[in-house]
């Protein structure tokens, strides 16, 4: 399984210590480090839409501009964002070695897996 977002993120921090704690094996992906791979956001655009993944509750996405914000109308300006900014992605992203893909950590819905 790949983990993909932000080590100093508090919902990245708690989701790697829940696979810690429950034993789950992952490879963690920090977009700080190396960027968000272009492919894998298109897959996830397509899988979990960009409304999804797109975080407009975070201080990345407050701290633009009224017009970048306005801006952002549909998949493929969220992609540039999300390119450009990676910190706008909802995180963390999981794609799960079953193939599933869940945006942001909810613990009760992880164990339920």
């Amino acid at each position: 399984m790949k983990l993909y977002g932000i080590p100093n993120c508090d919902t990245v921090k708690r989701a790697r210590a829940w696979l810690d704690e429950h034993g789950r094996a992952y490879a963690f992906h920090d977009f700080k480090k190396a960027g968000v791979p272009e492919a894998r956001l298109d897959d996830w655009l397509a899988r979990a839409g960009w409304e999804t993944l797109l975080n407009r509750k975070g201080t990345t996405w407050r701290k633009l501009d009224d017009a970048r914000r306005a801006a952002v109308l549909d998949a493929a300006t969220a992609r540039a964002l999300m390119i450009e900014q990676p910190s706008v992605i909802k995180r963390p992203v999981v794609e799960w070695d079953d193939g599933e893909l869940t945006v942001g950590f909810d613990a009760e819905r992880w164990a339920a897996r």
